[in-house]
């Protein structure tokens, strides 16, 4: 490619760093002669820790900065949790390759010391998607909503403020905190988020993507194609908790879905109709069908 220095966009937390810097080694590998310089910023998602994501904006709101960073050319790519990103893509900022998945699962962290579930307290979550297959599983603890960067909600439960916290696997595990890990839920216990455990990276349409080899992982990218676009259909958002896990095994994509009532289905094709896969389950689920195979 032309450029010598590629500037690589990341939220600033100590995760969306971390996540940044697998993707930017996976590039080494493919262009090493390129310089890449990790520039980092402060989101609105970032910045507004007192209101869940449904009272102040969606998901968006942490992409805005950097969407406008990508589109004014101030950085040449961003990185993100594929399960933070909209599920409506902006055609200038095509969604350009989807890393190898980290562990899609979700896990109970308890404070630190702890060995069991203090029920006179709540369990901190920060998604309708996570309450309420909690509530199915532990019905006599409530959850409550907890917002902040990795660190500020681990600290939070530390403090004394939640019994437990409701997280990703993958980011404790990039972090190195997978120790903090008290149990993990199956995808049957709690469907994960739509491309939960992918990072995607995102870039300005048209501009050459070569040094990107190294980056994409194919099945992933089917996975997550059937994920979002089952999404999309229902109208998930940050507000509601719909949720879809994707896998691939012996030469079938499976996908499992959850609509808003918490109804759960599946349906598997061939891996490469992933997206369609993603429309005709949340078809199927809206006229209240079963799932299936295609």
């Amino acid at each position: 490619m032309s450029k010598t220095v590629l500037r690589v966009g990341s939220r600033e937390s100590a995760l969306a760093v971390a996540q940044a810097r697998l993707v930017m080694a996976d590039i080494r590998r493919a262009a090493p002669a390129l310089a890449l310089d990790l520039v980092t910023m402060k989101t609105t998602g970032d910045r507004i820790l007192d209101r869940t994501l449904d009272q102040v904006g969606g998901k968006g709101l942490f992409v805005k900065e950097l969407d406008a960073a990508l589109l004014e050319g101030r950085v040449d790519l961003t990185v993100h949790s594929c399960k933070d990103l909209p599920m409506e893509e902006n055609p200038a900022l095509p969604l350009a390759a989807f890393s190898k998945r980290e562990d899609p699962r979700d896990v109970l962290v308890l404070p630190a010391g702890c060995r069991k579930l203090n029920p006179a307290l709540p369990v901190g979550c920060a998604s309708r998607r996570r309450a309420m297959q909690w509530s199915a599983l532990y019905p006599g603890i409530p959850a409550a909503p907890v917002r902040g960067n990795l660190q500020t909600r681990l600290r939070k439960l530390d403090e004394g403020g939640f019994c437990a916290l409701i997280l990703a696997a993958a980011g404790l595990k990039r972090l190195g905190l997978e120790g903090r890990v008290y149990r993990y839920f199956s995808p049957e216990e709690m469907l994960p988020a739509a491309g939960q455990g992918a990072l995607a990276v995102q870039i300005r349409r048209g501009e050459d993507t070569s040094f990107l080899s190294a980056v994409g992982h194919r099945e992933t990218e089917l996975c997550v194609a059937a994920e979002r676009a089952f999404v999309r259909m229902l109208g998930g958002g940050c507000s509601s908790p719909v949720a879809a896990y994707a896998v691939v095994e012996r030469g079938r994509l499976t996908l499992r879905g959850m609509d808003e009532r918490g109804r759960k289905a599946a349906l598997s094709g061939p891996p490469e109709t992933g997206e369609a896969l993603g429309i005709e389950l949340a078809r199927r689920m809206a006229a209240g069908a079963e799932g299936g195979s295609l």
